[in-house]
């Protein structure tokens, strides 16, 4: 049986485990690694790691793209080369620029650590922060389903993690009238209520 290696509240954990939802993958889950195990599996001793056998993989998105393959689910990950680059644009976008626009309000507001005031910093990322779901806004505006079109794929998936914590993070948003439909959309999906819209950010 595959197992997985990170604690629920993890954003990236999250994704993980509601794609294996989605596939209907069962996995054992072990929210508390010791340290000396995570250590051994990953040299960033950061979370998720997933292993399957012999094989250990790090990195969520990397999971996410393994698992989806894995299963031949090529309506998450297109074989045909540039569908498949779309959807692993949208993924890798969410991993760089995405995730590193909301770290500082976020650990600010939500996780409220001392060595993220909220501040003028904090003010500049939930700025970025709303800048670039507007472009995931702009992204759905003609109409389609999901991100990279009619079928719900990997994008989603790492995405509406994000757009979770968007929501549950304080401050003034704009009105995304295209993203809060897809969201909406979302909820269609198996294991978005446990995994997702669950009331962690």
């Amino acid at each position: 049986m595959l197992e997985l290696y990170g604690k629920p509240t993890s954003i990236n954990v999250r994704k993980v485990l509601w794609l294996c939802a989605g596939l209907d993958q069962p996995v054992q889950h072990e929210p508390a690694p010791p340290a000396d195990l995570l250590a051994a599996l990953n040299p960033n001793r950061q979370v998720p790691v997933l292993r399957d056998e012999d094989f250990v993989l790090w990195e969520s998105n990397s999971i996410c793209r393994y698992l989806a393959a894995r299963a031949g689910r090529d309506d998450l990950l297109p074989v045909a080369l540039q569908a498949r680059a779309q959807v692993e644009q949208w993924m890798d976008w969410q991993a760089s620029d995405l995730n590193s626009a909301w770290r500082q309000v976020f650990m600010a507001r939500v996780r409220q650590h001392p060595d993220y005031p909220d501040d003028a910093r904090a003010e500049a990322s939930w700025t970025q922060w709303n800048r670039l779901m507007g472009v995931l806004d702009a992204q759905l505006a003609d109409g389609r389903a999901h991100v990279t079109g009619s079928a719900f794929t990997l994008a989603d998936i790492v995405l509406g993690l994000s757009t979770q914590r968007w929501r549950s993070t304080p401050g003034d948003r704009p009105a995304l009238s295209n993203v809060e439909a897809w969201f909406e959309r979302l909820h269609q999906q198996p294991g978005f209520a446990e995994y997702v819209d669950n009331g962690v950010a």
